[in-house]
């Protein structure tokens, strides 16, 4: 028996493929199944055109034997097996792939074989310090064994097998302070490796399985194997979905994903054109624990013909999108060669364009057949529809803005824009929306009571993403969006508007000097029409509203902002008399009311006073002198 060198160029490429390639041990399982699985097609396909071969798919099947004692892991199937010369084109050669030339030879045939690069087999370095490959060719009478400890090379010689298909024995390393290579000797170890990695190859895959019993009328424990088949073999989302339940899918998704409620919404898709690939998806009815927090990990599982190839794939998934649940299957995604790291793609964009259109399709569905259960999902999700709607520029906005709720003065309930729309006035031509920490806070502020009071109804933003949403937006229907809190709002008539220009510009030099008082606090002091019953509020100039500035201002960031204030006086409200008269009689009685108004206009929109302590001696001040 003679060594053989590797036909590859080098030791270092085995060393690189053992122990570069792949970043996670465990894969080394579902790389053997899957070729044991590519095994078994060949000779499958092989016997639906050669008579010679009666055998049928319930014949098929791959067996996992653990050997505690010999401290081995074989891997065994029925499948086509290899003579001397293949076991040395394909194993002697690194890269060398069997199954790639067999889909080459067979391109116009509807298969699904998965080994495309020729390494997988060689990942059981990481965990063997010595393979053997015994191997007996369908149809031939010798059987021969390829052994090889690494990369020093390897040996192929005939010996004995009864069966023709390929058993892949692996000798374990031992145990060290990194890894623990023995519990791949351990039963519910190969169990839920099977189940996570290749639950869905079509062939059976079986194992001895034992289990532990109480004798019949008494407390001894006896033990009990049996055969088991470890994986369902058929997956759910590649059953017609006449066959399919709405139990199977929800046992499926609350088994898979440990949720303990049932979906909002499931879509099961099929798609074959450009870019085929079946998809089961799910729309969670709660977030789970972690999903506003950056250790959230988006992604849906990705398949190739069955076989888990990442647990994660972001790509598939817009973040706005990130609270799907689910898995692709796809023949179509390029793989990189340890099929573990998806390679960009058109394939991919293709795939998640479209599940991207499904799921705003199924969002708008449950919207509009079951309003409930959509403000139910929206009340645990929105934000992150908003945010999608703000980030980027507003790159999503047209996906986004028809699935986006808000509260509103009309009952105080949600509503969408469209809502909103529809209930406009004739002759209104903006969105109007006032922002606060609840509801019932929006709904008693001074600037929101005018706009009510005028019959027109107002949007309220009580999340921090809100505002920034709608500027995004910028307008909806072709109706801007304005803040009641803004200079924007204009609501006076022409003739209301003169007038007020007219008391402000008489009163110029009374508005100067409560400027000085407040020390360019604000950057003006004038009388408003917008104030029903209420003396003073706040309203802002420029792109930074004033719930802006709290939002950025709350951020665990050195940056900043302020945003431009103005003191707005009702002109209707005794105390715009109150001032005048101090302005002519008691300046520093006004600088001590001027104060006092600012402080209160602060509180009303939810901001901060600088010195509450000197605020509450020139209320007592103010209280003492009258």
């Amino acid at each position: 028996m003679k060594k053989k060198e590797f036909k590859a160029e080098s030791k270092r490429l085995l060393d690189l493929m053992i122990n570069s390639i792949y970043t996670n041990k465990e894969i080394f399982l579902r790389e053997l199944i899957s070729n044991a699985s590519d095994a078994i097609d060949k000779l499958y396909y092989r016997s639906l055109t050669d008579r010679k071969v009666k055998l049928e798919k319930e014949d098929f099947f791959i067996k996992i034997d653990v050997d505690k004692e010999k401290n081995t892991l074989t891997i065994t199937d029925n499948g086509c097996g290899m003579t001397e010369a293949e076991l040395e084109e394909n194993l002697g050669t690194i890269a060398q792939s069997g199954t790639l030339l067999f889909k080459e030879e067979n391109k116009n045939k509807d298969m699904d074989i998965i080994g495309q690069f020729g390494v997988g087999f060689y990942s059981a370095f990481m965990v063997s310090d010595k393979i053997e490959v015994v191997s007996k060719k369908f149809g031939e009478d010798k059987a021969f064994v390829w052994e090889s400890s690494g990369a020093s090379g390897y040996t192929i010689e005939e010996t004995e097998k009864e069966d023709f298909g390929t058993s892949i024995i692996l000798h374990l390393k031992e145990d060290d302070e990194d890894y623990e290579y023995s519990k791949y000797l351990d039963s519910f170890t190969i169990e839920n490796l099977v189940k996570k990695y290749s639950d869905y190859i079509k062939y059976p895959i079986k194992m001895d399985v034992t289990h532990e019993h109480k004798k019949e009328d008494s407390d001894e424990v006896e033990e009990h194997t049996h055969e088991e088949t470890l994986n369902s073999m058929v997956p759910l989302w590649k059953k017609d979905k006449k066959e399919v339940t709405d139990e199977d899918y929800e046992r499926f998704y609350m088994d898979k994903f440990y949720d303990y409620e049932k979906p909002l919404r499931t879509i099961h898709s099929k798609v074959e054109g450009q870019c085929s690939y079946n998809a089961l998806l799910f729309i969670p009815g709660k977030a789970p624990f972690d999903f506003y927090t950056k250790d959230y990990e988006k992604g849906l599982e990705l398949y190739s013909n069955g076989v888990l190839i990442m647990e994660k794939c972001s790509d598939l998934l817009p973040d706005y999108f990130s609270f799907v649940k689910g898995l692709v299957d796809t023949p179509d995604v390029s793989l990189n060669i340890s099929r573990e790291i998806l390679q960009q793609n058109k394939q991919v964009q293709i795939i998640a364009k479209s599940i991207e259109t499904k799921v705003k399709k199924e969002l708008e569905n449950l919207l509009e057949e079951n309003r409930e259960e959509y403000e139910k999902f929206f009340k645990t999700f929105g934000i992150q529809l908003k945010f999608g709607i703000y980030n980027g520029y507003g790159v999503n906005k047209d996906t986004l803005k028809d699935l986006v709720m808000f509260y509103s003065s009309n009952e105080k309930a949600l509503t969408t824009l469209k809502e909103y729309v529809s209930r406009m006035k004739e002759e209104q031509d903006k969105i109007y929306y006032a922002c606060g920490e609840t509801v019932d806070k929006i709904d008693l502020l001074p600037q929101v009571e005018m706009v009510k009071d005028k019959g027109y109804e107002v949007l309220y933003l009580t999340e921090y993403v809100d505002e920034f949403a709608l500027q995004v937006l910028m307008e909806y229907d072709n109706k801007k969006f304005v803040n009641v809190s803004s200079e924007n709002l204009d609501l006076d008539s022409e003739e209301e508007k003169e007038e007020l220009k007219k008391n402000n510009e008489e009163s110029k030099d009374m508005f100067l000097f409560m400027k000085d008082s407040l020390k360019n606090e604000v950057k003006a002091v004038r009388f408003t029409k917008r104030l029903k019953n209420h003396p003073v509020c706040l309203t802002s100039e420029g792109n930074v509203s004033i719930e802006m500035e709290k939002v950025i201002n709350a951020m665990p960031t050195d940056e900043k902002v302020k945003a431009e204030t103005v003191l707005e006086i009702n002109e209707s409200h005794p105390i715009a008399d109150k001032i005048k008269d101090l302005y002519e009689n008691d300046k520093e009685a006004l600088d001590k009311y001027t104060k006092v108004l600012y402080s209160q206009a602060r509180l009303i929109e939810g901001l901060p006073i600088e010195n509450p302590t000197e605020i509450s001696n020139l209320i007592c001040e103010i209280m003492t002198d009258n």
